[in-house]
């Protein structure tokens, strides 16, 4: 896949989070880490479907967090909830205020009497198997438990996921609750792989499990927390480029789920003045079109029309597509396929030219040698 977990974070979906509605009575498949939850006329905006006048029936957890013996609370894992009729913004817990994006941590450390397994986030890379470290392939068999995006978990070998004890996906913005179940499934005393694609530390995880875990009392090294990098969306992107990156080279997100947009412009800014390439990672979407129009304007302030641009929609998978283009084509990109969230973009300097459709960003040998 060609952009990392932060295309996770995004509210692309037409739903509320990516999560399906429904109108009928169902039971709700509870989580095995954190207890069953029983809600009435509670609508989730993320991680799961939504239902109204919903009776949950209770099953067996594997986590050992507590859960609340009211029937107007929710449980994922340990996560709290508050009052019926609330609104789950995007993970754990909920709240009165439909428009309030906190998230609370809900089971402590002390709600646990197990001897803790291990956590472990593992990056997927590109998104094709063949683009997976063996290192990686590894910690996934070697995992009692493995959670991610549902997206992500689609990438991993069924050879891979038959041999797990547990899968556990949500859909996307369900970051927060599913890092948190992963969490709590390894104080319970499982072996957890938490998975994203690209590298978990490039727009991912990682930082966010190891907040969590320090929110909840506990230490990395109670379990045992290990990160298992993966080929980022900048590299195998630019691999399919040609050699963009072979010189000082910046990574900057347009999505401002969680960075404010005045902050991006201002990185935009800094990074487009200097001689850097510069990859931009969750490019486009149908609530970012304004975004992505503010780059390419703030590019065009600093660097020339005529600077190459790579463009690559969903390398490593079946939709791959390759574009070289320049900067003062972008814009007008904006509104074909080929620029999503899967896709990643790589701004040539000023030095990067274009020979035999690849980009080539000189490194500086021609200074110094005579080839």
């Amino acid at each position: 896949m060609s952009t990392d977990t932060n295309a996770d974070a995004d509210d692309e979906s037409t739903s509320n989070c990516g999560a399906s509605s429904s109108e009928s009575t169902t039971e709700t498949s509870s989580s095995k880490c954190g207890g069953s939850s029983t809600t009435e006329t509670s609508s989730s905006k993320c991680g799961g479907s939504s239902t109204t006048e919903t009776e949950a029936s209770s099953s067996g957890s594997k986590c050992g967090g507590s859960s609340t013996g009211d029937d107007s609370s929710s449980s994922t894992c340990g996560a709290s909830s508050s009052s019926s009729s609330s609104s789950s913004s995007c993970g754990a817990s909920s709240s009165d205020d439909d428009s309030s994006n906190e998230q609370e941590v809900g089971a402590t450390i002390e709600d646990f009497d197990a001897e803790p397994g291990q956590l472990i986030a593992v990056g997927l890379g590109p998104g094709h198997p063949e683009g997976m470290t063996e290192r990686a392939k590894d910690a996934l068999l070697e995992a009692d438990h493995i959670v991610g995006y549902t997206t992500y978990i689609d990438l991993i070998p069924d050879e891979i996921t038959d041999e797990a004890e547990d899968i556990y996906d949500t859909p996307m913005c369900g970051e927060v609750s599913r890092t948190e179940e992963s969490i709590d499934r390894a104080l319970a005393g499982n072996d957890v792989a938490i998975v994203g694609s690209g590298d978990p530390n490039v727009y991912a995880l990682s930082g966010l499990a190891l907040e969590i875990l320090e929110s909840k009392g506990a230490t990395a090294s109670m379990v045992d927390f290990d990160v298992v990098p993966g080929v980022p969306a900048a590299q195998s992107c630019a691999a399919r480029l040609g050699a963009p990156l072979v010189n000082d080279t910046v990574s900057v997100s347009l999505s401002d789920h969680l960075v404010p947009m005045p902050e991006i412009e201002s990185r935009l800014h800094s990074v487009a003045s200097e001689n850097f390439t510069i990859t931009i990672y969750n490019p486009w979407s149908r609530k970012r079109r304004e975004n992505f129009e503010k780059a390419c304007e703030i590019l065009l302030t600093h660097r020339d029309p005529d600077t190459p641009v790579g463009i690559v929609h969903g390398a490593g998978r079946e939709d791959e597509q390759v574009m070289i283009t320049e900067l003062g084509e972008l814009e007008e990109l904006g509104e074909s396929e080929i620029i999503d969230m899967t896709t990643t973009i790589v701004v040539g300097t000023e030095d990067t030219y274009v020979w035999d459709d690849r980009m080539v960003t000189p490194r500086g040998y021609e200074t110094k040698y005579d080839y």
